[in-house]
């Protein structure tokens, strides 16, 4: 499983990818196709997804539907215009630092440190 510290940075990501594929999802769905798509090793935990998730909100990136289901009410984000347009600006940045992080971490052959 992969740690919180790493996940920090990436979690507004991870959830803005994954409402722009999939369409408008609850906390719940969010945190479920996470764990799906990456093996088991991400683990998003309540207390990290619904805080971004109203913080989006407020930011006028997300817009919320609800729908009460089986007596409960269960609240759906969507991405609004403002975070469709974001999608993919944080998809890049998050790219950049993947690959800045493995030149760091396995660097190319005749490359020293000193």
């Amino acid at each position: 499983m992969i740690s919180s510290d790493l996940l920090k940075g990436s979690l507004k990501t991870i959830v803005l990818k994954l409402l722009k594929e999939e369409g408008p999802m609850h906390g719940y769905a969010i945190t479920r196709k996470t764990e799906e798509l990456s093996g088991g090793k991400i683990k998003l935990t309540y207390g990290a997804i619904y805080p971004l998730l109203h913080k989006l909100k407020n930011e006028k990136m997300l817009v919320t539907a609800s729908e009460i289901i089986n007596n409960r009410v269960r609240i759906y984000y969507a991405l609004t215009p403002k975070g469709h347009s974001l999608v993919d600006e944080k998809i890049k940045e998050l790219k950049e630092f993947i690959d800045s992080i493995q030149l760091v971490i396995d660097p190319p052959k005749g490359i020293s440190y000193a």
